[in-house]
């Protein structure tokens, strides 16, 4: 072959690598055309599954029911001490409050007199030994460093009443050994006098039931029971014109004791899951403080337009001790898994007449078909999970051979959302 040969050859090889060139380049152009057009003739997008929840629930507003025994002296017109704390959990025969005598403010002024004019005298005996008032200066000094640790009121009175007594029998001690004993003495009586009279003109309330303690008393305690459900209805509870949310005052006058293992809420619903749903279903119910707590529905009564639902709740009793009317939301389901739009869930009847559901996986660019088990839906979404084997078997009848290339959905899948 010549050198004229071999250039006529070259030339033409290019030319024919660049006419394979323009026809590949020309076959890429059509088929993104192509499938830019079936983009536009049928959209399609990818979604990837995430771990999500979906829930039911509505917002209402309930009315507090209680089983409650409000307690009240016979001095209650002196006004109160309270013993017991609000929301703190007392036994049966515990005190929880006591009333003032009729002229406290007067006694206690003159114990607290005296108190000084007895100190002060103790303070004028340089002589006085006794390995006793040592021990009882040593008890006053101890009681000292621990109430200092304490923020509980309750607990600051009862050290207070501690170092008093102590201090009692120091200045009787004091009597005995010094030389002005007699005057000491006589300080010590007229005290102890006052101190009996101011103990036995006051009245001392106990707890004829364990419970929780409460000052909060709105007079509705022997209305809004236990035993009036089957009394109560949606006109009756908007009739007593509680305001929402308002924490209940407290008395001056008398206390209660609150069941602390039960109560209800009642609440007017119309909802289409309110009109579905029967008594023993539980439910969960989130405080107006986002806490959750689990609920039972016990009593319902159907009327004209809605129906009254009882809820009855066992954990977070204290939490409503202040209040008679909330606002609060029912959670009827909740359920979490793996969450897909439901415009990606192809609906199919399976031979033995059932319907189920699958969704096309992307992988590449290349899709395949799962089968999965929707757990709970809402307008927009849907939970699901893989099927077993066996589910497969049992209940939509797919043979042996059907599932040898069975697939299951992972988390981060990405799948087709409208597919056709």
């Amino acid at each position: 072959m010549n050198k004229i040969e071999k250039v006529k050859n070259k030339k033409s090889e290019k030319k024919n690598n660049i006419t394979i060139f323009y026809l590949i380049g020309i076959v890429i152009l059509i088929y993104f055309v192509y499938a830019i057009i079936q983009l536009i003739k049928q959209p399609t997008n990818i979604f990837v599954i995430e771990n999500g929840s979906l829930s039911e629930e509505e917002s209402v507003v309930g009315y507090i029911i209680r089983e409650e025994q409000v307690i009240q002296g016979n001095n209650y017109k002196n006004g109160m001490s309270q013993i017991k704390t609000e929301g703190e959990r007392v036994a049966k025969g515990e005190s929880i409050f006591r009333y003032y005598s009729s002229n406290e403010e007067t006694l206690i002024k003159k114990i607290q007199e005296l108190d000084i004019k007895i100190q002060e005298a103790m303070e004028n005996e340089t002589d006085l030994f006794s390995s006793d008032m040592k021990l009882l200066e040593n008890q006053i000094q101890e009681k000292l460093i621990e109430v200092s640790t304490y923020r509980d009121i309750q607990k600051i009175a009862e050290y207070k009443k501690d170092i008093n007594s102590i201090i009692t029998k120091k200045a009787k001690i004091a009597g005995d050994l010094s030389p002005s004993g007699s005057y000491i003495r006589k300080l010590i009586e007229e005290r102890s006098s006052y101190e009996n009279t101011l103990n036995s003109g006051a009245e001392y309330i106990t707890a004829q039931e364990s419970g929780i303690v409460s000052y909060r008393v709105d007079g509705l305690e022997n209305i809004l029971t236990p035993d009036s459900f089957s009394t109560l209805n949606k006109k009756f509870l908007e009739d007593l014109n509680l305001r929402t949310g308002e924490i209940i005052a407290t008395s001056e006058e008398s206390g209660k004791i609150i069941n602390n293992f039960e109560a209800y809420i009642a609440t007017s619903l119309d909802s289409k899951k309110a009109k579905e749903a029967n008594v023993g279903d539980s439910v969960t119910i989130r405080l107006s403080n986002s806490q959750e707590i689990t609920a039972k529905i016990e009593y319902i009564i159907d009327e004209e337009d809605s129906r009254l639902v009882i809820f009855k709740i066992t954990n977070g009793i204290e939490l409503l001790a202040n209040y008679r009317k909330i606002t609060f939301d029912i959670i009827w389901w909740s359920y979490s898994g793996l969450k897909v739009p439901n415009n990606a869930l192809i609906e199919e009847t399976t031979n033995n007449g059932k319907i189920i559901h699958s969704i096309l996986r992307n992988r590449m660019g290349y899709t395949d078909k799962i089968l999965v088990k929707v757990l709970k839906q809402n307008d927009s979404y849907s939970i699901i999970t893989n099927f077993t084997k066996e589910e497969l078997k049992a209940d939509y009848g797919y043979s042996d051979e059907e599932l040898n290339n069975l697939n299951n959905i992972i988390i981060h899948d990405e799948i087709v959302i409208k597919p056709k």
